[in-house]
């Protein structure tokens, strides 16, 4: 059990991540009754915002910026915090409990919680590279790639077949336009759901009309002003107007860096988002927990309850063992995932399967076994029967923790998505 000091003690805590999971760790303060300062940094200038639907209805534009917002104004006023937005966290002085921002001021504070998420990877080279080329990670990328999605028909290349890429590549061929995605594995997400089912749910790209090339990388981009092509490292080349690179996402931990936190693909926590320094914890995409980093919607929602208790405690007295979930929507499919699936589990079709075993175009309920047990479920577009499942996981795994403070988790909410 760390000692980090008891609630008493704190009459400022900085919330550094304008993110879902900033907002989250900054409701929960106000929520068990800290009344002090609350101070929330935030490098982009936008108030906290819903990342998921900019792959999708957003880009597409079926949903306007006002529906990103998280929380409408009177809940953001009821917060009573200090908003520091278009500013970044350049350093942690945690001697002089110190929060250090870009523009030169320091926040003095008693309590940290480390929000501030991940970053998009970019193709290795110099620069954001030509003009055309796109990430699709904050809203500012969102708008940009919006901007040239409505502009006429695109030839767009998709590199990354992940969950931003699948989405956005859906998106992209709702718009009308020639797309194909470039994955370098030999199937697309294999890491998350295993060959077999990600073979199966490769087919949705061929389904939506959507060009997919797997096993082979990008050698590099064509064309100087503007881009205008992907050369592979196969050696073929594919035109394109618009590249968006979607190759997964980096911890933003750069501003910790000589702070004394343990940093290894995130900041390094126990199973109670504490980390190594006295009154700072780290929840959402930047937080290591037990060992795991998990970029999923859940996560940044559930971890900050835990982390806050712990904070305002002044000791790791609640632990947080969620089961992983995820969700996306592709090609007018949605994908629900369960569970904690190993390599060496057996997988099969438990409903909506055809007379010879094989899935059913209008979706399936896939089960993962592993000893005579469910450990993991995957629902193409049977949301009622994976939600049964996921229930019946999270009881089971709440009796195998053996934690008297683990929850069952809430069911999602409608349209509640994968968080890249």
């Amino acid at each position: 059990m760390r000692n980090m000091g008891p609630m008493g003690s704190m009459r400022t805590v900085t919330v550094v991540g304008a993110s879902l999971a900033g907002l989250y760790a900054a409701r929960e303060l106000r929520a068990r009754g800290f009344d002090g300062r609350l101070v929330v940094v935030g490098d982009e200038p936008h108030r906290p915002y819903d990342r998921p639907p900019l792959s999708k209805d957003f880009l597409t534009g079926r949903s306007d910026e006002d529906r990103l917002a998280l929380g409408d104004p009177e809940e953001n006023a009821g917060l009573d915090a200090e908003w520091l937005l278009g500013v970044r966290a350049r350093g942690l002085d945690a001697r002089g409990r110190r929060v250090l921002l870009d523009d030169g001021r320091a926040v003095s504070c008693d309590g940290v919680v480390v929000a501030t998420g991940a970053s998009a990877r970019r193709l290795p080279g110099p620069g954001r590279g030509p003009a055309g080329v796109h990430t699709l990670r904050t809203l500012d990328d969102a708008r940009a790639l919006r901007a040239e999605l409505t502009a006429g028909p695109r030839r767009v290349v998709v590199v990354g077949g992940g969950f931003i890429g699948a989405e956005t590549a859906s998106s992209c061929a709702v718009l009308g336009h020639d797309v194909t995605v470039v994955e370098a594995a030999r199937l697309p997400l294999i890491p998350q759901l295993g060959p077999e089912m990600a073979a199966l749910c490769a087919a949705l790209h061929r389904r939506g009309g959507v060009g997919l090339i797997t096993g082979t990388g990008v050698a590099a981009l064509r064309g100087t002003a503007a881009v205008t092509g992907v050369e592979l490292t196969d050696g073929r080349l594919l035109p394109a107007d618009v590249v968006i690179v979607g190759i997964g996402a980096t911890p933003d931990t750069g501003w910790l860096t000589g702070s004394a936190l343990a940093l290894a693909d995130g900041v390094l926590c126990d199973d109670g988002c504490v980390t190594a320094l006295p009154q700072v914890v780290a929840v959402g995409d930047v937080a290591r927990v037990g060992g795991t980093r998990a970029e999923h919607w859940t996560s940044a929602t559930e971890q900050p309850r835990v982390a806050v208790h712990n904070l305002l405690a002044g000791h790791t007295a609640r632990t947080v063992r969620p089961l992983p979930y995820f969700w996306s929507d592709q090609y007018g499919a949605r994908i629900q995932f369960a569970g904690r699936r190993l390599d060496t589990d057996t997988v099969r079709i438990a409903e909506g399967a055809t007379a010879g075993g094989a899935p059913d175009e209008g979706g399936f309920l896939a089960l993962y076994e592993r000893e005579g047990r469910t450990t993991a479920v995957l629902s193409v577009d049977r949301p009622r029967s994976f939600t049964r499942v996921r229930r019946e996981l999270a009881r089971a795994a709440t009796v195998q923790d053996g934690t008297a403070n683990a929850k069952e988790p809430a069911l999602p909410r409608e349209g509640e998505p994968a968080v890249p």
